[in-house]
């Protein structure tokens, strides 16, 4: 496996040794690399007022890893990944999977080292957003946004900016408009600046309406938030295992896991339990191989009315309905 250690910044520094690593060269902004092991186009473009785009629409022939290590702690990376195929973020011995059908939109404070593991065969189409946590206050303000404490957010010493998520249907629909268009040129330049304005309007504005959790985070915390996550999808067929339980786990007091949880992936333990628990159910319905009672008991739930409440109130439909539109 080829292994890349690499940084990024709010200036370009960073693209010719990324370049290199990749027995690769800059020109244009573009990163030009050898067809036969990375094929597919990676550009940079310098948006100005410390935000950076790096625009990667690849098919990966190698499986590869990235390793990231950034020279300064002053910016945030937002990672809108829409990777069809096998991509896995890593911590310590901790995978967690990524792409279109996963977490999707990763934002990460470049104080946290990153592991990125790509396996052959996926096309990976990823657009990151590197922007230095300073401008983010001057953003906010210049887009009207109101954001409590944002002092305190982009402040190191006391936040760590992190989060697992799912971008937004708007959010897709700009970058499938973007990725249509000839890469490179005065017109992509200006439509590439623009996606990412509105791609940073839309998250700031989606944070600003949350209660934001101010808390430095390192890596051996995502880790075991990571882990905590994996044990619950391990155990998604049974009842919520206890936060006491998790939290001995993952070495942290019970305030600490669940403010952290909250922190990295949005929502509570439990919201994230029953998410995917409903997720996985609605995928055996599809399948049309177990009855709306079968799934219900197989995953647990307390009787098939609480069943149907609970998936009605996620996708908006009943189980019922859900098998009679299939």
């Amino acid at each position: 496996m080829k292994t890349i250690e690499h940084s990024y910044g709010t200036n370009l520094d960073w693209v010719e040794p990324l370049a290199k690593q990749m027995d690769g060269k800059v020109k244009n902004n573009f990163i030009v690399v050898p067809e036969d092991k990375y094929p597919g186009i990676r550009y940079v473009l310098d948006c100005g007022d410390g935000i950076v785009a790096y625009y990667v629409d690849v098919h990966n022939e190698i499986p590869h890893r990235l390793i990231q290590k950034n020279k300064t702690n002053d910016f945030v990376c937002l990672y809108y990944n829409l990777t069809e195929g096998k991509a896995k973020y890593s911590y310590n011995n901790v995978v967690q999977d990524l792409g279109r059908w996963q977490y999707n939109l990763i934002v990460m404070d470049s104080s946290l080292d990153t592991d990125y593991l790509v396996e052959p065969n996926s096309k990976t189409f990823v657009l990151c957003i590197f922007i230095k946590k300073k401008v983010i206050e001057e953003f906010a303000k210049k887009n009207n946004i109101n954001f409590r404490d944002i002092d305190k957010i982009t402040d190191s010493s006391k936040n760590t900016i992190i989060r697992f998520d799912r971008m937004s249907n708007e959010s897709f629909h700009i970058l499938a408009d973007l990725r249509k268009l000839k890469v490179g040129g005065p017109v992509f330049d200006l439509n590439l600046n623009g996606t990412v304005q509105l791609l940073l309007s839309n998250y700031l504005k989606k944070m600003a309406t949350h209660r934001i959790i101010l808390q430095t985070v390192n890596e051996y915390d995502v880790a075991n938030i990571v882990a905590s996550q994996m044990f619950l999808i391990s155990n998604i067929e049974s009842h919520f295992p206890s936060i006491q339980l998790m939290a001995r786990n993952a070495n942290m007091s019970e305030s600490k896991f669940k403010n952290l949880f909250k922190k990295i992936t949005g929502i509570t333990p439990n919201a994230f339990f029953m998410d995917n628990k409903l997720l996985l159910a609605k995928e055996l319905l599809e399948e049309n191989k177990l009855t709306i009672s079968q799934v219900s008991d197989r995953f647990n739930f307390t009787n098939n009315s609480y069943f149907a409440s609970k998936f009605k109130e996620h996708f908006g439909v009943s189980p019922k309905a859900f098998l009679n539109q299939l």
